[in-house]
């Protein structure tokens, strides 16, 4: 056989089977457009198939009001924390979610603090902070500067979890520059450390909870003193105050200023309170407290005294004489040393006629000198007053005080209440009390105004939290508002695609029922006492019959009700004389 032939005997079967390809494709056309063509005149298929959507969307609906609030378990993990904690998780079946660019690890909000406590057990997240533990798995012939290093980042590790303890710390980061000591004093360098925190969203740190954070460093570092920590947070604010002299107040000392004004004010409202009532006084203090530190040091000496009255503290007496008799001279021996004449005594001097003492000069006229020397020195005690005085810190200079009373409340003839203001004597009254309370002093320089003013305003109303804004009620009414969005979604889907298909599906068979068939013939019975026969009806020709006018008012009631429902859903009427096409095309 020539390849002509065969090309042409190959041909046919290639067109016999394209036939059948396409007759096979036709036939599942038209299959598909009549299994379509079924489901659309079967009336049962759409009503379930709205049926089951709107089951479906009340079924997404409850399982999103019942799926829990998942709140934040961890956040700022590292890669090797959070995938110790998922494992975990997983371990234990925990179902989890990953927050926004998966710094942050989300579980259901009634398991976070159980979660916490479970996974601080089990030492997670480890934070990448490592204490002293790296002190236990150090090797054999560890070098001195390795071991140092060592100690150095355990140091490190274990501030970093004490600081992280406190309740606005979310992280911390310590660095440290350990003191460099040497036999010359020039060339020693102190400790320094530098604290980066990173705080909870919303929270903060006070000066007294930075000041502790720099004083726990200093105290656990050799050679480092409270100057040289520096605490810096996560936006780059410097939180210590290095050596800053320029303030003058720190928190420690405001608050103390405000401890000393509550007190004082705590005093005035409870001894007026029982006489005007806790919401009929307020009371305002303000304290100017000196937080100088000076020392005083004094010496003061007391005026001479009597010789009678003074102490002696040392007495000195010297007495001397020179007579006029010639010393000793010749050859030592009994005759040269033999004393000299005694002196006449003073009590002895020679008088002269007129009963005078005679001259020293004039007794010795002509013959050896004399002289007489008689020292005496006494020293007293000198009094002497030394006082050291310490002013204590914190010592209040001056009190202001603002003390404003409400009207009386009096009921009148009528029995209606009138607000009264009090009397001279009365404001008089609580001026005293109110000094005798706060501790008044004229030298101090105090000051005290009690006022007498009507309150427009009751304070325990403006202190009362409305009911709406109770957070418990919030949060039932947001569950509550759930299931409410539920139900209201409900009755639309019920209202707007529902009960509209039920409607169409129910009326539709008995639309069909009133509508005559062709060639249907309708009987009309009689049922009249005479018994006579009914007549048939056909709908070409239909004549009632004017004998039997009572009988024939349910035909026309029913053919007046198809006409309106032809002017009010002409497609139904469609549908169902389509359904009659095809009934006959059947039959035929």
């Amino acid at each position: 056989m020539s390849e002509a032939q065969t090309n042409a005997g190959a041909q046919p079967a290639g067109n016999q089977r394209s036939a059948e390809g396409a007759a096979t494709t036709g036939m599942r056309g038209l299959s598909t457009a009549k299994l379509a063509e079924q489901l659309r005149a079967n009336p049962l298929v759409p009503l379930m198939i709205a049926a089951a959507v709107v089951i479906a969307i009340i079924i997404a609906l409850l399982l999103w009001a019942k799926s829990p609030d998942y709140r934040v378990l961890y956040s700022n993990l590292s890669e090797a924390d959070g995938g110790r904690i998922i494992n975990e998780l997983d371990t234990r079946g925990v179902n989890y979610r990953m927050g926004p660019g998966g710094q942050a690890l989300l579980v259901p909000s009634d398991q976070v603090h159980s979660l916490r406590l479970q996974l601080a057990e089990q030492g997670l997240p480890q934070g990448g902070n490592v204490g002293f533990e790296l002190m236990d798995d150090q090797a054999f012939g560890v070098s001195q500067f390795a071991e140092q290093v060592n100690f150095q980042r355990g140091l490190e590790g274990e501030l970093s979890r004490s600081i992280e303890s406190l309740g606005p710390v979310n992280r911390a980061r310590i660095h440290l520059a350990m003191a460099k000591s040497s036999v010359f004093v020039r060339e020693r360098e102190p400790a320094k450390a530098s604290v980066v925190l990173t705080l909870h969203g919303g929270r903060s740190l006070s000066e007294g909870q930075v000041d502790a954070i720099v004083h726990m460093v200093s105290s656990s570092v050799p050679e480092l003193s409270a100057d040289d920590v520096t605490v810096v947070d996560q936006a780059g604010r410097l939180l210590s105050q290095r050596g800053d002299t320029s303030r003058d107040l720190d928190g420690t000392q405001l608050s103390y200023i405000d401890e000393v004004e509550r007190s004082y004010q705590r005093r005035i409202e409870n001894i007026l309170s029982p006489i005007l009532g806790s919401q009929n006084v307020r009371a305002q203090v303000a304290a100017q407290i000196d937080f100088a530190t000076r020392e005083e040091t004094s010496e003061r000496y007391g005026p001479n005294q009597a010789p009678n009255e003074a102490a002696v503290r040392s007495s000195q007496l010297s007495t001397s004489y020179r007579g006029g008799e010639e010393l000793a001279m010749g050859i030592p021996g009994a005759l040269t040393n033999t004393p000299p004449g005694v002196a006449p005594s003073p009590i002895n001097q020679p008088l002269d006629e007129d009963g005078n003492p005679i001259d020293a000069e004039e007794l010795t006229e002509g013959g050896a000198s004399s002289d007489l020397r008689h020292d005496n020195v006494i020293n007293y005690e000198v009094d002497r007053n030394v006082e050291h005085i310490q002013h204590r810190r914190g010592q209040i200079e001056r009190l202001s005080v603002a003390v404003v009373v409400n009207y009386r409340e009096e009921t009148d003839a009528d029995g209606d209440i009138q607000r009264v203001a009090l009397s001279d004597a009365e404001i008089a009254q609580l001026n005293r009390l109110v000094r005798q309370a706060m501790g008044f002093s004229e030298a101090r320089g105090d000051a005290v105004e009690v006022v007498n003013s009507p309150f427009t305003l009751d304070q325990e109303e403006l202190d009362q939290r409305a009911w709406w804004e109770s957070p418990e009620l919030q949060a039932m009414a947001i569950s509550a508002g759930r299931y409410l969005l539920i139900a209201f979604v409900a009755l639309l889907l019920y209202l707007l695609l529902l009960r509209p298909l039920i409607k169409r599906y129910t009326e539709q068979p008995l639309a069909a029922a009133a509508i005559p068939e062709p060639g249907f013939h309708a009987t009309v019975g009689n049922d009249d006492e005479d018994g006579e026969s009914s007549e048939q009806l056909e709908d070409d020709s239909y004549a009632p019959p004017p004998r039997k006018k009572r009988k024939s008012s349910a035909y026309e009631q029913q053919l007046k009700d198809v006409r309106e429902m032809a002017q009010e859903d002409p497609r139904l009427i469609g549908m169902i004389v389509r359904s009659w096409i095809h009934k006959d095309e059947g039959n035929s």
